[in-house]
Order: C-alpha cells, then structure tokens, then sequence
C-alpha cells in the first residue's frame, strides 16, 4: 500500500501501511465490543444471566484491543481509558472468581451495589463514545454517552426500574454496533486524525 501525505496543522504528515491496520483492527474491535454486547444482553434476556457469561471474554479483549488503536490526541486521556478498562476487567474477573462465572450477571441483579466495581470498564466504554461523538459528531455515539450511564445510575440510585435500565443498556447496545458498521464506510484518514498533531505533541513531551 503506498503511503499517503497530508497537510496537518504543524506540517506535513503520512499515513502508511501500519496506520492503516491500527485502523482496521480498532473496527473490527469496535464491531465486536458492538456485538458481544448485544449478544450477551439478548441472551441474557431471552434465556438469563447464568449463561450469557461467556460474551464477556470478546467484550472485554475487544474492548482492551480498541483502546490499544484508537487514536486520541491527548495522551493522558488515552491512557486514563486504557487505565479504567484494565480496573473494570480485574475487577470482573474478581467478582466471577469469587462467584462464578455463572453467578456473575445475576449478581448484578441481586446484589446491584456490585455494579460499582465494573463501573471503570463502562466509563472506557462511554469514553470510547465520547471520542467518537467529537470526531465524527454521529448521534448514535451521544446515545450511548447518554444511556449507558443512565442505565447503570438509574438502576443503582432507584430512580430506573429494572426493564427501564435494561431497554437503556440494549439500546446502548444497538448503538454502539450501528457506529461499528457504519466507521467501515469511513476513510481512514479520519480515523487516524491529524498526525502532525500527534508528532508535535511527542515532541513536547520529551521536551525536544
């Protein structure tokens, strides 16, 4: 693939063959934190929690391989996601541990307050969300932002009924896989952002 050269705020910059994979990947890993969510909560709905458990393995490696691509200006905030990602996963495998991976997504219902503790790995989740809303300004990624943590505060204050958290957390769901397919029609570039961006703040921080 040749490469390609584009003007950016701090210069002239190329996107080459190794962008344009960490593109891809971040997709497809988007793709599929898309789909396992909404897998693991239409199994979880149709035939309960005790066997839907086996989803949370693609949603979370998905997830961990999605902010290892994403491309985020600031590096601090790419890490903080990273950060909150690897707390909610340790975190989930704590809680299965402890219980069982059976036993895992019941506990959410019986015992809400344990929510709190995978709570990080949603907030990576709506982080991702956040990124894609102020990049591309697509309204599925403000759905999300909105309805994830309003399905999680909702139930855990009260305020929400079970089914009413429960429709938030699909449509969630459903959100995050129309955004998923839809970056594939997308060029790349787009994804990748202004890498001038990226050098001059390297740059900085290694105080050249």
């Amino acid at each position: 693939m040749n490469n390609s050269y584009l003007d950016g705020i701090y210069g002239i910059f190329t996107i080459d063959s190794m962008d344009q994979r960490e593109v891809l990947g971040y997709r497809i890993a988007f793709l599929i934190i898309g789909v396992s969510f909404a897998g693991l909560l239409l199994q979880w709905e149709t035939y309960g929690g005790a066997g839907a458990w086996p989803w949370i393995f693609p949603l979370i490696t998905s997830l961990g391989l999605a902010l290892r691509w994403i491309h985020i200006y600031l590096r601090f905030l790419h890490r903080a996601l990273q950060l909150l990602w690897l707390i909610g996963t340790v975190s989930v495998f704590v809680l299965a541990l402890r219980n069982g991976f059976r036993e895992l997504l019941p506990l959410f219902v019986h015992e809400p307050f344990s929510i709190w503790a995978v709570a990080p790995f949603f907030a990576s989740v709506v982080g991702v969300g956040i990124k894609e809303f102020f990049c591309f300004h697509r309204l599925e990624a403000i759905g999300v932002v909105l309805f994830l943590p309003a399905a999680l505060l909702g139930y855990l204050s009260g305020y929400l009924a079970e089914t009413m958290s429960f429709t938030l957390l699909i449509s969630s769901s459903f959100l995050l896989l129309i955004l998923a397919i839809q970056k594939f029609s997308v060029k790349s570039s787009a994804d990748i952002g202004d890498k001038s961006i990226f050098n001059y703040l390297e740059a900085q921080r290694r105080g050249m």
